[in-house]
């Protein structure tokens, strides 16, 4: 059977974030994906010209019509810029694609939305819902039946239990862990390490062993 067209993906930002979502798609196409990057748009005029991963920097992400491509997606650590950005893409009618390591463990029945990255050694258990523009950081675990909201980030070596709810543009830190049955509200941040017993509301930062809420921001979306 012939292999599916090469689909011509361009990396929007090229900082450290982004070039793991590129090396992502290098390894997924490597192991059959038609999906290839192309090269990365990044406001910083500084990197423009520069070989990442042997990939050029083309641009600004504004110029992002000048280049042939098929599909684009975010490559932003940040959760806010991540979303502002998902949010223009999608209402351009832009194809987002997901980045999914090769080496990920990704149950049959997840629900992925668009523009997640899933990197390597992460696990997604059974019955989990992944809202478009997750960050599903190196060797996380998602058990089963969470659900993470649109544009939040679970970090390298953290750890979720089942039936765990992340809210949209949550920060889950690294090497921090969430008890099974706990919410974590929109845009609240855990900080790295912490152990989170009990439901964090929306727009706090909690922290420690266990996680206590240290600081809550005015809500600005």
């Amino acid at each position: 059977m012939a292999r599916p067209r090469t689909s011509k993906v361009i990396v929007l930002g090229a900082g450290g974030h982004a070039q793991v979502v590129a090396d992502i798609l290098l390894r997924a196409h490597e192991a059959g994906s038609s999906r290839r990057p192309v090269g990365y748009l990044d406001d910083d005029p500084e990197l423009e010209g520069s070989v990442l991963l042997g990939l050029p920097v083309l641009g600004a992400i504004g110029q992002l019509d000048e280049f042939e491509h098929d599909a684009v997606i975010v490559g932003m650590g940040d959760n806010g810029a991540r979303a502002d950005l998902f949010s223009r893409l999608r209402a351009r009618a832009e194809t987002i694609v997901s980045a999914i390591h090769p080496s990920a463990v990704v149950a049959p029945d997840v629900s992925v939305g668009q523009g997640v990255m899933i990197c390597a050694g992460s696990v997604v258990n059974t019955g989990a819902v992944i809202g478009d523009n997750v960050i599903l950081n190196t060797g996380c675990t998602v058990d089963h039946g969470d659900r993470i909201g649109a544009s939040a980030h679970v970090a390298p070596g953290a750890h979720l239990g089942g039936e765990v709810t992340v809210g949209q543009g949550a920060l889950i830190g690294i090497g921090s862990i969430v008890v099974r049955g706990c919410r974590i509200g929109e845009w609240a941040v855990i900080g790295a390490g912490s152990v989170v017993t009990k439901d964090i509301p929306c727009f706090a930062t909690a922290v420690g062993v266990p996680a206590r809420v240290i600081k809550r921001d005015t809500p600005e979306r």
